[in-house]
């Protein structure tokens, strides 16, 4: 529930506001689930918590640690039965929860192993934000950032994204800043324009993975309704509502967008515009897509920034533990 739900129900019930306030002290920052031990809550008010509440946590069925970098992959159980994965990054100084909006996904891009389990439907609000409280209860770290890149495409699940953030960023709660949160997503352009009208400086990065319409449709079908013009065009847009530098990923597939002309199309593209290109070497988990070698990846970056596009190469954290999206779950699923 949003601050102002909460408030609203108990105060329906016959609870005082205040103890909204208390409710939500124990949930999101001593991460105690169970209304039993709310100490500083009356027996009365706690046994009608019990009665018209609960906080339905998801459930760890796997949790793999990174031997090379700490990183944590959670393979979580939902109330209906269904899986998602959630992963927990360290960088110096703080800790980022990459969470997931959907179960499955229906973008289905070439090269992304949640796409192929199939699409079953959108997350909750609740399912969202819970699990950054499961992962920070059974890590004991505090996320400071969260980027909505887990499984599904979030702006699929508009709604119940939004209020997700709402819910995370409100004082009472996470008390996270909106610019700590990143949305990811394939590109939707009504949607992109639409989050542009939130009022939110939310850290927007695009999936965009190739510099042609050509190359685009044969690894993102969604590519075929949204074009990478229509794309940019939305993010400019974007960018102009809210001053915020938009991310864009690119993944580097041997042989098929790693070329010299890639690099300066690409460029070409994103002339003009306040942007951060992540370039990331692909994680061969569909047979017959490559990672390029080492020095194409540099050359590709080189290229970048010498027609002025600020670009880095980000390797992947936990590989050792199968940490890109949807891994462990088809993994499970068979």
């Amino acid at each position: 529930m949003t601050y102002e739900e909460l408030v609203e129900v108990i105060r329906k019930l016959g609870v005082e506001r205040y103890r909204a306030d208390q409710i939500l002290d124990w949930l999101y920052k001593k991460h105690v689930f169970v209304f039993e031990e709310m100490t500083n809550i009356s027996k009365q008010h706690r046994q009608l918590l019990k009665e018209n509440f609960s906080v339905p946590l998801p459930q760890i069925i796997t949790k793999r640690v990174s031997s090379l970098d700490s990183t944590t992959k959670y393979l979580y159980q939902l109330e209906d039965g269904n899986t998602i994965e959630s992963v927990l990054l360290f960088h110096e100084g703080y800790a980022t929860a990459c969470i997931s909006t959907q179960v499955g996904c229906p973008v289905k891009c070439a090269f992304c192993a949640t796409g192929q389990s199939g699409f079953v439907r959108n997350l909750s609000a609740a399912e969202i934000v819970s699990q950054v409280l499961a992962i920070e209860a059974d890590s004991k770290q505090t996320v400071r950032n969260i980027v909505y890149m887990g499984m599904g495409e979030p702006l699929l699940n508009y709604e119940n994204v939004l209020k997700s953030i709402r819910i995370l960023i409100h004082e009472r709660t996470k008390n996270l800043g909106v610019r700590r949160i990143t949305i990811s997503t394939v590109g939707i352009p009504d949607k992109i324009l639409q989050l542009a009208g939130e009022g939110l400086d939310l850290n927007l990065a695009i999936s965009l993975h190739a510099a042609s319409d050509e190359k685009r449709d044969k690894i993102i079908p969604m590519n075929k309704k949204y074009s990478i013009e229509e794309i940019l065009h939305a993010a400019r847009l974007y960018q102009e509502k809210s001053d915020r530098r938009v991310t864009i990923e690119y993944i580097l597939i041997k042989e098929f967008n790693d070329f010299d002309e890639d690099a300066r199309r690409l460029a070409r593209l994103l002339s003009g515009m306040k942007v951060f290109v992540n370039l990331i070497p692909i994680n061969p988990v569909v047979t017959g897509l490559e990672k390029p070698t080492q020095w194409k990846i540099n050359r590709f970056k080189e290229l970048l920034i010498d027609h002025g596009i600020e670009a880095e190469v980000r390797y992947e954290k936990g590989a050792d533990i199968e940490a890109a999206c949807g891994q462990l779950r088809i993994r499970n699923l068979h």
